[in-house]
Parts: C-alpha cells; sequence; structure tokens
C-alpha cells in the first residue's frame, strides 16, 4: 500500500470509534454475550524477572511484531488511546497487505500484572476486543494470556468463516509461542 494511502487509512481509524459498545470488556471475568470466545495461557516461568521481561515485550508490541504482524505508525511503547494498523501479508501475495484497524482500549501496569487490550475499528474484518496480559500469582508462577471476543464483520470474513477462524486460532497460538520466547 503506497505511504499516503497507508497513512489515509490510519487518519480515517484515528477519527473512528470502536465497532462494538462492550469497550474494556476484556477486563471482566464474564466476556459478553453475542460473540465467539477464546480464552488461552501460557506458563513463562518463575519470578519478577520473568515478568518485568514478558511485560516490557508485552507492551513493545512485541507479542504482534514476533507474530509476523507490521505495526502502523512504527510502534512506540502501548498507551491506552493509541490507534494502529496492523498489517500481514496475505498468503499467496508477495506484496499485498491486510490492513487492520485497531485502537488500545485498556494497559495495566501493577506489581503483578502487565498488559493492555485493543478493539476493532471500522475495516477490521472482526468486531470486538483482544487482550494480551502478564501475570503472577502468589506462589510466583508467570502467565501469559490471551482474551478475546469478536464476530466477524468483513464481507471476505463472513464468507470464509472455518477459515477466518482457524486463523484467529492460529494467530493467538502463535502470540503465545512467541511471548514464551521473549520471556525465557
Amino acid at each position: 500500500m503506497p505511504p499516503n494511502a497507508l497513512r489515509r487509512r490510519y487518519l480515517a481509524a484515528c477519527a473512528a470509534v470502536p465497532t462494538y459498545p462492550e469497550v474494556g470488556a476484556t477486563r471482566a471475568a464474564t466476556l459478553p454475550s453475542g460473540y465467539s470466545w477464546i480464552r488461552r495461557r501460557v506458563h513463562l516461568g518463575h519470578g519478577a524477572a520473568v515478568l518485568e521481561r514478558a511485560g516490557a515485550y508485552v507492551l513493545g508490541w512485541g507479542t504482534q511484531l514476533g507474530s509476523g504482524f507490521a505495526v502502523y505508525p512504527p510502534p512506540a511503547r502501548v498507551a491506552a488511546g493509541t490507534t494502529v494498523l496492523l498489517r500481514i501479508g496475505l498468503p499467496g501475495l508477495r506484496t499485498a497487505r491486510l490492513v487492520i484497524p485497531c485502537r488500545v482500549v485498556w494497559t495495566v501496569e501493577e506489581p503483578d500484572r502487565v498488559g493492555f487490550a485493543y478493539g476493532t475499528l471500522p475495516g477490521h474484518p472482526e468486531c470486538g476486543e483482544e487482550s494480551f496480559v502478564v501475570s503472577m500469582d502468589a506462589d510466583g508462577d508467570v502467565w501469559f494470556e490471551v482474551t478475546a471476543f469478536s464476530r466477524l464483520s468483513a464481507w471476505y470474513a463472513r464468507l470464509g468463516r472455518p477459515v477466518a477462524a482457524a486463523l484467529q486460532h492460529l494467530a493467538i497460538e502463535r502470540y503465545l509461542r512467541v511471548v514464551a520466547r521473549a520471556a525465557g
């Protein structure tokens, strides 16, 4: 995508509102009805150093960058209210990229919990929210959890529903792997 076109898409995303009313719902234990839910986690290790490494990776957009996404504009540290375009190459096409507009809807930086969530904006193939949280339990075990609620919104995603669902699951498994590798 030419830089000017990408910039126009970004500015449009900045002016848009999320495509779902339950903004921030991935913070809660109970996810909203009417969506597909995914909640997956992986054990990262033990202790504050693991939490610090993994948390810094997640807040530096490492989960997405390490999973093959490009982030526009070039990523700074995650901050609530930030709008980004995630871009990923499409299989079989050398230059075409799917452009996925998102907004960071919440962040958390506590002694035992670090992470953020982003929600979908117009032009995203889904409608919903996804969170990425590193936490340390009372025993000092460190976990990375991805929580998502979504439904397909783009015509091409609805047309290829089984493929879209499989791609979302594969992306989440990749997120878990790259954060586990970064924490190690």
